[in-house]
């Protein structure tokens, strides 16, 4: 069973400490996001991802957590968090929190138990080896740091100890089980973090990381699937209208193995996604689909998509996004005439979209210093733009006390401006959430078809139900002909779109809709 809500879900994902400062503290928080739900719903989306809100030291921005029942400080407070809750239900809106499953900061109680010499309930909870001098083949770990003898295992920084999973296929006698009492205790452990929000208010849970549980699993993930099969039963039975998404891009591990609703499509180099709007690592220029002139050629993306696709339809929704918390914003490249178009097409395509906060008033890739693990990704973490004022309405603090510099640059776009002006990015994108939501074939689960797509050439034509859907992102007038194109007529266009007999013909950087 795939949630019925999904099926019409337009996500909008929000960096809490980047989009709205209700105390002038400089930082973002709940308040921020509550005295934003209208902006999101007049927008038109109506589910939220928050990135990680709880108790953190924040060594990887909140990704780091110390006590998973808990709102940090500088965001609020738990009550705040369920009134945020029942403020976005009221509007229609559902929220997903960000679930870090694979490890906790090292400041975590968990871990501080685990840490001591005499055993204790908590000694299994992360990955350790049994000696002083024994290391972990093949994975970083630390040794030397604390009193019990052994090392233990990062799951990436430096602050973020592995819980214990267990191991698929063990070649030493302190590797875990998958079915051994520490491990199964770490599962539930993690089944009552999800309880205990979902008995609050939340509607489900992005999960970062999603494959990484299981050590030395096989090349399927299967061991680390099965734990997501066994959470998703416990959802089915007692919270049936939870959703989950993985941080996996691998649907059939993801979806059809592990029961997850949806999977991120993510952006790896030379994947499909990348070819539509990253493409910018290729020897030879950017070759982005979507940047105008660039040669693109959509069959790249076809070629990955595709499998994808039909392996997963009839279980669960592959996820497009237009950027997140981990990705250069698609206005590093694109024009906002370029951003219109992928625009258009990641939100008429299957599945479940995300808007990254920001992205749809095209906020720049920023060249920011490293802040709170960032490094690369922190130039897209900068505050959300609403208007011309202090901080570009963000924050009324001094601006040295901001949680990251604001794009003061008289080019910097911002959400005041923009709603004033019908041509704008922001009232594009409005108008294509509104005609998704119109047409019940443009829905997340209605079927899709490719009805025309050559090598490094134009339009590409594709099906959404009853409805034909064509995009030239090239700066020439393109066209296709053919009998399915005849007694139909232009519902939405962006640019010159025009139809005579059975010829569709597409002006430049130009998307069109015919029923």
């Amino acid at each position: 069973m795939v949630q019925d809500w999904l099926n019409e879900a337009v996500f909008y994902e929000i960096y809490p400490q980047s989009f709205r400062d209700s105390d002038g503290d400089g930082i973002g928080d709940l308040q921020g996001i509550i005295d934003s739900l209208d902006y999101i719903n007049n927008l038109g989306c109506n589910a939220l991802w928050i990135n990680p809100c709880f108790d953190s030291p924040f060594m990887d921005a909140g990704y780091d957590v110390r006590d998973y029942k808990k709102v940090a400080e500088r965001y609020g407070t738990n009550e705040d968090l369920y009134r945020l809750f029942g403020e976005a239900h009221s509007r229609g809106i559902r929220v997903l929190l960000d679930l870090v499953p694979g490890h906790t900061s090292d400041q975590h109680p968990w871990f501080l138990e685990s840490c001591k010499a005499e055993e204790n309930e908590y000694s299994g909870r992360y990955v350790w080896t049994s000696a002083a001098f024994e290391g972990i083949a093949d994975h970083p770990y630390i040794s030397g740091m604390k009193e019990r003898a052994g090392s233990y295992m990062l799951n990436f920084f430096a602050s973020q100890p592995a819980l214990n999973y267990g191991w698929l296929n063990r070649t030493e006698k302190w590797m875990s089980a998958v079915d051994s009492p520490e491990v199964l205790a770490t599962r539930e452990a993690i089944k009552d973090v999800m309880r205990f929000w979902l008995d609050r208010g939340c509607d489900g849970f992005r999960v970062d990381m999603a494959d990484s549980l299981v050590k030395n699993d096989d090349s399927d993930k299967s061991a680390t699937a099965a734990i997501w099969r066994d959470i998703r039963g416990m959802l089915d039975r007692d919270y049936p209208d939870a959703a989950l998404v993985s941080e996996w891009s691998n649907p059939y591990q993801s979806i059809c193995l592990g029961g997850f609703h949806m999977d991120f499509y993510l952006d790896h180099h030379g994947n499909g996604y990348n070819t539509l709007l990253r493409d910018y690592e290729t020897p030879g220029g950017d070759r982005s689909f979507f940047k105008k002139d660039s040669g693109g050629d959509i069959l790249r993306f076809l070629k990955d998509y595709l499998p994808k696709y039909e392996v997963s339809k009839d279980r669960g929704y592959i996820s497009m996004f237009t950027c997140n918390h981990d990705t250069p914003r698609p206005a590093a490249t694109l024009s906002p005439d370029e951003l219109k178009l992928a625009y258009a097409f990641i939100l008429t395509m299957p599945g479940v979209p995300f808007i990254y906060y920001g992205d749809e008033i095209g906020m720049k890739y920023l060249d920011l210093p490293t802040k709170e693990g960032g490094y690369q990704r922190t130039g897209s973490r900068s505050p959300m733009q609403w208007d011309g004022t202090v901080n570009r309405g963000f924050s009324s603090a001094d601006p040295d006390r901001i949680y990251l510099p604001v794009d003061c640059s008289p080019e910097a776009p911002d959400v005041q401006r923009q709603l004033s002006d019908p041509h704008s990015l922001l009232n594009e994108t409005k108008r294509l959430i509104s005609l998704r939501k119109a047409h019940s074939d443009l829905l997340a689960s209605s079927s899709f078809s490719v009805i025309h797509a050559e090598e490094s050439a134009y339009p590409f034509v594709y099906g959404r139900g009853s409805l034909i859907l064509s995009v030239n992102p090239s700066s020439g007038t393109t066209s296709f002909s053919d009998a399915s194109i005849l007694c139909r007529k232009v519902i939405y266009s962006i640019g010159d779109v025009s139809t005579e007999g059975n010829l569709l013909t597409m002006g430049p950087q130009s998307f069109a809709v015919l029923s």
